[in-house]
């Protein structure tokens, strides 16, 4: 990976059983933030584990929802495939923002940080270090 520069949308990849490093970009305010995911952090705090039981319900009941509503994504894509012979972009989209939304979460519910995530998605995309 070339420092100060993100992958295009062409080096995209969510999780392959070779992956050295997964990669985490996120927008904000027009400025793109690259950092790394399920690093390990020495210092955790008592306070926020207690916190954070009360966002894994949160965070559980929108990966719920969210889950449901990509399944049925992917069950009409399936039915597209088949019958046109072409994927549609945006159910294909959605499906890759649950994803992209579950890892995202990932090493919080997993307590691997004390960096809470956004309960609701925010736009991330998941890379992968070749």
């Amino acid at each position: 990976m070339v420092p100060g520069r993100h992958p295009g949308d062409k080096c995209a990849a969510f999780i392959t059983g070779r992956a050295k490093c997964l990669l985490w970009y996120i927008m904000t305010e027009g400025t793109p933030t690259l950092g790394q995911l399920f690093m390990y952090e020495h210092d955790a705090g008592r306070l926020e584990l207690l916190i954070r039981i009360i966002y894994w319900i949160l965070i559980g009941i929108v990966l719920w929802v969210y889950g449901i509503v990509a399944a049925i994504c992917l069950i009409i894509q399936w039915f597209c495939i088949l019958i046109l012979g072409r994927r549609i972009e945006g159910l294909s989209n959605f499906a890759k923002g649950y994803l992209e939304y579950m890892i995202h979460v990932l090493p919080y519910t997993y307590i691997m940080t004390d960096k809470r995530p956004d309960i609701l998605p925010v736009p991330v995309r998941i890379y992968e270090e070749a």
